[in-house]
């Protein structure tokens, strides 16, 4: 049983030691609160467990926290992969809800898994996800101030459990003053990807995650022999020639935690029952 999270790039916002360490104690008690879940629980289930933690810290961008976009909505998108059955669920530009993993993982026993815009915000309604704000301060001073944040924000999870069964789970609040209507990464195959030899989950530039593919092109690799290290390596050097921006962690089917980013820093923590890994 192991399992690591990111929260996006600590470049995202204030870069202040205060921050930095609030961020650190945030994934160092979520990775362990999670692991504990992991437990007694799948690692499709844990997954959820460990972002919806994510959506519920302001600290990260992902459900309370997210960025607002061009026309003053906060709109989410989420995705979900079990690695074992290859079924992937999602919504994107889901609104006012609190965790939108959930309602992805709602979506998951659904033949149309992934929904987006109204259908989605309406799908969660008739299931049961209550009209949620998760608007804070800070984010609507940003947007009357039209303080841009570098938009590299995003929170997801891997795991593997004690059966050997990979899933990854990722959610983001968007990268903030977007035209509406703008789909992110991390409902796709590129930035949320698992099989039963590897599951990787992306933040970052969400049009250059697309551009290269990364979290399939990871997975389908290590599916094809290559090493976690091999494949992450190979990956993220075909980001260089139009400098991509993407943090990337994954779990492999031994049991191999790898991470990585093209510029610093990604926020993320690792626990593998024994010691906790955490950004520094």
């Amino acid at each position: 049983m192991k399992l690591i999270i990111h929260g996006g790039f600590f470049s995202e916002s204030s870069t202040s030691d205060e921050t930095k360490k609030a961020k650190q104690e945030a994934m160092s008690s979520i990775v362990l609160a999670s692991f504990d879940y992991l437990k007694s629980h799948s690692a499709l289930e844990t997954v959820v467990y460990a972002v919806s933690l994510l959506e519920d810290d302001p600290l990260f961008n992902a459900g309370i926290g997210s960025q607002i976009q061009s026309d003053g909505k906060i709109r989410m998108s989420a995705a979900l992969m079990d690695g074992g059955s290859m079924k992937m669920s999602g919504v994107i530009n889901i609104e006012e809800v609190k965790n939108p993993i959930k309602v992805a993982s709602v979506l998951m026993k659904e033949d149309d898994r992934i929904v987006g815009g109204e259908g989605a915000t309406r799908y969660a309604r008739e299931h049961g996800f209550e009209v949620f704000s998760t608007e804070i301060p800070q984010r609507r001073a940003e947007f009357e101030a039209k303080v841009k944040a570098n938009g590299q924000g995003t929170v997801g999870c891997v795991a593997i459990d004690a059966e050997g069964k990979i899933a990854v789970a990722t959610s983001t609040g968007g990268k903030g003053f977007e035209i509406p209507g703008r789909i992110s990464d991390s409902a796709t195959v590129a930035g949320n990807y698992a099989n039963s030899f590897c599951g990787v989950s992306l933040t970052g530039v969400g049009e250059d995650i697309v551009s290269g593919a990364v979290a399939a092109k990871i997975v389908t690799r290590v599916t094809d022999g290559f090493t976690i290290e091999e494949a992450f390596q190979k990956t993220f050097a075909e980001l260089k020639p139009f400098d991509g921006f993407a943090g990337a962690i994954g779990i492999d089917y031994r049991g191999n935690i790898y991470h990585m980013d093209s510029h610093p820093k990604m926020v993320f923590a690792s626990f593998d029952g024994n010691e906790v890994e955490v950004f520094e």
